[in-house]
C-alpha cells in the first residue's frame, strides 16, 4: 500500500526530500531520471520503457530550466502548465516531478502498488500532474483550452503539451492545431517526441507524417526542429516566444535512449524487467548517454 504521506493534502506538510536533486547539474538529473524509469519498469507490472526514455531530456529541460512552477505550490494560478498528452510516458513524468521536488523520490517505490496513485498513465492524485491523459489525441485540445483561458484571464502563464509522434495520426490533434493557429495562441507550445516509432512499427510505415514541419506551418504555427536529447538546443527552442503564433517544437529523439541494446527498437516500447535485466539497464544508464 502507499506510504502514509501520500494522503497529505497540504504540500507544506509533506516530508522534505533528502538531497536537493534539482540543484544538481541537469545532465546528472537526466541520468537519475533514467535510473528511476528502469526501477519502475522492474516492478511487477512493468512500464513503458522506450517512449519514457526518449522523453527524458525534454521533461528535464522543461521542469528544471523552462517552466515557471513552484513544487510547494503546485496549483499556483500563475504557474506554467504542462500536459503530457502521450500519457504512456507517465513514468518519465513521475521521475522528473520527483527530482524537481514535488514529492520524495522514495514514493516511486510504490509505482503500480494496488490502491496507489502512481498508475501507468498520469494520475492527478500525484502532485504536479495536471491532467489524466493517455487516451491519445486529446492533450492538445486541452492545451488550447488552458492557453485560451490564460489569455482571457490576462495571465502570462504558458501551456506546454508533450505529444508522441504516433499520436499525430489522430484527427483531433489537427483540429486542435487548426484552432490554436486560427486563434494565435502564442502562449501555447506543442512539443513532439519525434522518435519515429509506435507500437505497430515505424510511424512512416503506419501513416506518413512527413513533411511534418510543413504540416504544422500550414496550420499557422511557428516550427522549430531540434535534437531532442540536446538540452541547450531544447531550452532555446522552448524559451523563445512564438511572435503571435503557437509554437511546435519537433524534438527528434531515440526510443529507448540510454540503453544501447534496445535504442531505436520497437521492442523497447514496454518492458517488465527481471533482476538481471534491471542490473544491466542500470549499469548502462549510469555510464551515461553516449
Amino acid at each position: 500500500m502507499p506510504r502514509e504521506p501520500l494522503a497529505v493534502a497540504d504540500p507544506a506538510e509533506r516530508p522534505a526530500e533528502p538531497g536537493p536533486v534539482d540543484a544538481v547539474e541537469p545532465a546528472a538529473v537526466a541520468v537519475r531520471v533514467r535510473e528511476l524509469i528502469v526501477q519502475m519498469c522492474a516492478s511487477t507490472d512493468g512500464g513503458h520503457l522506450g517512449g519514457s526514455m526518449s522523453l527524458v531530456e525534454i521533461l528535464v529541460t522543461l521542469y528544471h530550466e523552462v517552466l515557471r512552477v513552484d513544487p510547494d505550490r503546485p496549483q499556483a494560478p500563475d504557474r506554467d502548465v504542462l500536459l503530457l498528452s502521450k500519457g504512456h510516458g507517465a513514468i518519465a513524468l513521475y521521475a522528473v516531478l520527483a527530482t524537481r521536488g514535488y514529492f520524495p523520490v522514495a514514493w516511486l517505490d510504490d509505482y503500480a502498488a494496488p490502491g496507489g496513485p502512481f498508475l501507468a498513465h498520469p494520475n492527478r492524485a500525484v502532485p504536479g500532474v495536471e491532467m489524466p491523459t493517455g487516451s491519445l489525441g486529446h492533450g492538445l485540445a486541452l492545451g488550447v483550452g488552458h492557453a485560451l483561458a490564460g489569455r482571457l484571464d490576462g495571465s502570462g502563464r504558458r501551456c506546454f503539451v508533450v505529444l508522441g509522434d504516433g499520436e499525430l495520426q489522430e484527427g483531433s490533434v489537427w483540429e486542435a492545431a487548426m484552432a490554436a493557429g486560427s486563434l494565435g495562441l502564442d502562449r501555447l507550445v506543442a512539443v513532439i517526441d519525434r522518435n519515429g516509432l509506435q507500437l505497430g512499427g515505424g510511424t512512416e510505415d503506419v501513416i506518413t507524417l512527413e513533411p511534418l514541419a510543413d504540416r504544422w506551418r500550414a496550420f499557422g504555427w511557428t516550427v522549430r526542429e531540434v535534437d531532442g536529447h540536446d538540452r541547450v538546443a531544447l531550452r532555446q527552442a522552448l524559451d523563445e516566444p512564438g511572435a503571435g503564433r503557437p509554437v511546435a517544437v519537433i524534438a527528434r529523439t531515440v526510443k529507448g535512449r540510454g540503453l544501447p541494446y534496445v535504442e531505436g527498437q520497437v521492442r523497447s516500447h514496454f518492458a517488465r524487467l527481471g533482476e538481471t535485466q534491471r542490473g544491466r539497464a542500470l549499469r548502462a544508464v549510469r555510464r551515461g548517454v553516449r
